[in-house]
C-alpha cells in the first residue's frame, strides 16, 4: 500500500495520541484525575479502533483492485495464447492442401479450351490468395510469441528503400509519390528494432495506399522526431475510409465495404499493428471519406 494511504489511515490514531498526551499533562485536582484518565484512554482507544477499521477497509479495497488487475491480465494472456494456437493450427491445416491444389492445377492447365483455362486460372488465383492469407496468419502468430532481435535501425535509409520499392509497384503508375525525411539540422535518430519487420510494416501501409487510390491521387511518406519518438506518416488523397469501418480496420480479416472488391486478405493493417506493438510503439489512423487517409506510426527512439 502506498505511504500516503498508510498516513491517511493512521491520522485518527495520531490525533488520539495527541489528545491523550494533552489530557495526561494537564494539572487538575484529584477528583477530576480519574475522569481525565478515562477520557484520555477513550480518545486513544477511539483513534486506535478507527485507524484499524480504516486500514482494514483500505487494505481490502486495494487487494480487490490488485486481484482484478491480475485476473484481467491472466484473461488477456490466455486469450492471446488461444488465438496464437488457433492461427498456428489454421496455417498447418491449410498449407498442405493448398500446395496440393496448386500442384494439381499446374498439371491440368494445358490441353483445355479457353473457357476451361480461364476457370482454372481463376481457381489458381484464389489458391494463391489463400496461400498468402495463411502465410500472413503465420507471421502474426509468430510475431506475438517469438523474441525480437533488436538493433539500432537507421530510419532515413530504411524509408528511402521502402519508397524506392513502392515506386516500382505496378499500382504506382499515375500517382504522385513523395518522400519527406529531415536532413537538417540532423537526420532521424536510430530506432531499436527488427529492420525487416519495420520495413514490412511501412511498406504494407504504402502498398495499401497504392491499392486504394487512383490516378492522379497523391501519396506521401514522411517522418519526423520529437526527442522521444520517430513518427512515420503515410498519407494519401484517396477515397478515404467510412466512419463506420474505422474502429475495426485493425482487426484481422476485417474488410470495409469499399475494400471488398480489391485484392488482399484483410491482414495487412493487423500485421502492421502487431509489428509496431512489438516495438513498443503506437499506430493510429485518421480518415475523411472523399478526402483521404493518414496513418501514423510512433516508434520509441533508442
Amino acid at each position: 500500500m502506498k505511504p500516503k494511504l498508510w498516513l491517511g489511515g493512521a491520522l485518527p490514531l495520531i490525533f488520539g495520541l495527541l489528545l491523550a498526551l494533552l489530557f495526561g499533562q494537564t494539572s487538575l485536582p484529584n477528583p477530576v484525575l480519574y475522569l481525565r484518565i478515562s477520557l484520555s484512554t477513550a480518545v486513544l482507544l477511539t483513534g486506535l479502533i478507527t485507524t484499524l477499521l480504516l486500514t482494514g477497509a483500505l487494505w481490502q479495497h486495494f487487494s480487490q483492485q490488485d486481484q482484478l488487475v491480475q485476473q484481467k491480465s491472466a484473461l488477456r494472456t490466455a486469450a492471446a495464447e488461444d488465438r496464437r494456437r488457433f492461427l498456428q493450427r489454421l496455417d498447418h491445416e491449410l498449407k498442405n492442401p493448398l500446395m496440393a491444389m496448386r500442384a494439381g492445377l499446374a498439371n491440368v492447365s494445358n490441353g483445355h479450351d479457353e473457357a476451361t483455362r480461364q476457370a482454372l486460372a481463376s481457381i489458381e488465383a484464389q489458391t494463391v490468395r489463400l496461400s498468402q492469407l495463411t502465410a500472413d496468419l503465420r507471421k502474426i502468430a509468430e510475431l506475438e510469441t517469438r523474441p525480437l532481435e533488436l538493433s539500432p535501425v537507421e530510419m532515413g535509409p530504411l524509408l528511402a528503400e521502402v519508397f524506392e520499392l513502392a515506386q516500382d509497384h505496378p499500382g504506382s503508375a499515375g500517382r504522385k509519390l513523395t518522400l519527406t525525411v529531415p536532413q537538417a539540422p540532423w537526420p532521424l535518430p536510430p530506432v531499436p528494432g527488427d529492420r525487416d519487420l519495420l520495413f514490412l510494416a511501412i511498406y504494407n501501409l504504402l502498398e495499401n495506399a497504392l491499392k486504394y487510390t487512383a490516378v492522379p491521387d497523391a501519396i506521401e511518406l514522411r517522418a519526423r522526431e520529437d526527442g522521444r519518438f520517430v513518427t512515420v506518416e503515410v498519407a494519401d488523397t484517396g477515397p478515404g475510409i467510412a466512419a463506420a469501418d474505422q474502429p475495426y480496420i485493425w482487426e484481422e480479416l476485417y474488410r470495409g465495404e469499399a475494400a471488398r472488391g480489391a485484392p488482399g486478405s484483410g491482414l495487412g493493417l493487423a500485421l502492421v499493428q502487431a509489428i509496431v506493438a512489438r516495438h513498443g510503439g503506437e499506430v493510429a489512423l485518421s480518415s475523411r471519406p472523399g478526402q483521404g487517409t493518414l496513418v501514423i506510426l510512433r516508434l520509441p527512439i533508442a
